[in-house]
């Protein structure tokens, strides 16, 4: 960071232990991996029966949303360039008992993101492998994604570089094998505006309801703040990389979906089951054959997958350091190896959880998705929420736009589809964040009896 900066971290009181060595490029493929280049490859079908058709343009609406959520992380991020995130910002915007619910809730989405992508992969690989289990996929994955991150943030960053640029070939062979058979006229296909207008069925009520679905894509962009103590440049770094990171998958999205689309012109909803599921990888069948479907599905998902894990590895360790730099949690998981620069502990307790989730719930993957989805969306609400506090606390430059009536249309947007989630999803989310809620009280009343023995108030105890 600039002068200027560098003294970002101790001006709130903390030691710069983490090594800064992320430019501005290798953040932003940090949240395009997080994200996923091809994450609407699994979620198409779905998306297209719910939009009759118009995915293109449902997330063309999704990347205008989220970038009111996208504005609230940039302004933050600013005023709070700490590893911990909404926990940081929550925390000193609105109190220290937001900030920690803040955390817990995002921990239901950090701690548990890589466990959902190790059961896909397993799934997957298990379906062309069976005679190799699910858990041994799953045991091998996270060993893989735990070695690369003990290595350092500058070995994360390689990684990244290499597995988001497979990505990206893989999609460029899709979207260019799909020009060529709408120049082709394979299947029908021709140019059209249909997947991103069609009047007679258009409806408010329609792309928004599609939206509950495809704003599920747009998860991981937020995981840049969590690098802001390793971010190089200034401390307008990671709200840039946000705002490029979410932009870029929004044009990535938009044109994959628009070239898929056009070789089901005409077809209002694909079949319940498996032609809905699959229903990328079959349009995939009909323009190259089984060798593009078996390209864009198994070698894409696995590395696309194994990608998104290693960068959510990274982000909730940095949670978890920050959350425990503070006594939030056990103070060992603030621990940062002295010559990686790594919070080492915290890695490796995200490995080992992820190991028994994995294998518990295996079998689970609707619940698993549905619980980290609960936990991003609301950490989104409580981000929104930290900045009309800080605004109408300490009336921060940039006016009532920007600090107010951005973040509450962004506020009314998560909330919308939060209450358009599953009910298995709220309820497992919501007993999460009664949990959380009773180890805050928790911590609540050990701080006062820390306070109260120190001003000798209460007996000392004897050891």
């Amino acid at each position: 960071m600039s002068a200027n900066d560098a003294s970002g971290v101790e001006r709130f009181g903390y030691r710069q232990e983490l090594k800064r060595s992320l430019p501005l490029v290798d953040l932003v493929v940090y949240g395009l991996i997080f994200i996923g280049p091809i994450a609407p490859f699994g979620v198409f079908g779905f998306v297209y029966n719910a939009s009759h058709g118009m995915v293109p343009l449902v997330y063309v609406v999704g990347t205008l949303a989220m970038l009111f959520t996208a504005s609230s992380y940039i302004t933050m991020s600013r005023l709070y360039p700490l590893a911990g995130s909404v926990y940081s910002y929550a925390g000193r915007a609105i109190g220290a008992g937001a900030g920690f619910v803040a955390g817990w809730v995002m921990l239901l989405d950090y701690l548990l993101l890589p466990a959902v992508g190790y059961v896909a992969v397993a799934v997957a690989f298990h379906s062309v492998i069976p005679a190799v289990p699910r858990t041994a996929w799953i045991v091998f994955g996270i060993a893989f994604s735990t070695f690369v991150n003990f290595l350092g943030i500058e070995a994360t960053a390689r990684a990244n570089r290499v597995l988001f640029g497979v990505q990206l070939a893989i999609l460029a062979g899709f979207i260019v094998a799909a020009y060529a058979g709408v120049g082709n006229g394979t299947a029908g296909a021709r140019w059209s505006i249909a997947p991103l207008f069609q009047p007679a069925v258009l409806e408010p009520s329609l792309v928004f309801g599609a939206l509950s679905l495809a704003a599920l894509s747009f998860l991981g962009f937020d995981a840049i703040s969590t690098l802001a103590e390793e971010a190089t440049g200034t401390s307008k770094t990671v709200g840039h990389a946000i705002l490029l990171s979410l932009c870029a998958a929004g044009v990535l999205f938009v044109t994959q979906t628009y070239f898929a689309s056009l070789f089901v012109l005409g077809q209002r909803e694909f079949a319940s089951g498996d032609a809905t599921d699959g229903a990328l990888y079959g349009i995939a069948a009909t323009i190259g054959g089984p060798s593009l479907q078996f390209l864009v599905s198994i070698p894409a998902a696995g590395i696309a997958t194994i990608a998104g894990c290693v960068a959510a590895q990274a982000a909730t360790s940095r949670l978890l350091f920050g959350m425990a730099r503070d006594g939030r949690l056990p103070r060992s998981l603030a621990h940062v190896h002295p010559r990686r620069k790594t919070p080492e502990r915290a890695i490796l307790l995200i490995a080992a959880v992820n190991i028994v989730v994995g294998v518990a719930l295996g079998y689970r993957l609707e619940l698993l998705t549905s619980m980290v989805n609960f936990g991003a969306l609301t950490g989104f609400l409580l981000l929104h929420v930290a900045v009309i506090a800080h605004f109408l606390r300490d009336r921060s430059p940039g006016g009532w736009l920007r600090h107010f009536i951005v973040p509450a249309i962004g506020f009314a947007i998560v909330g919308y589809v939060l209450l358009n989630m599953s009910t298995a999803a709220k309820l497992v989310g919501g007993a999460w964040l009664a949990i959380g809620i009773a180890v805050l009280l928790g911590l609540k009343v050990r701080d006062a009896r820390a306070s109260r023995a120190a001003a000798g108030e209460l007996p000392e105890r004897n050891t």
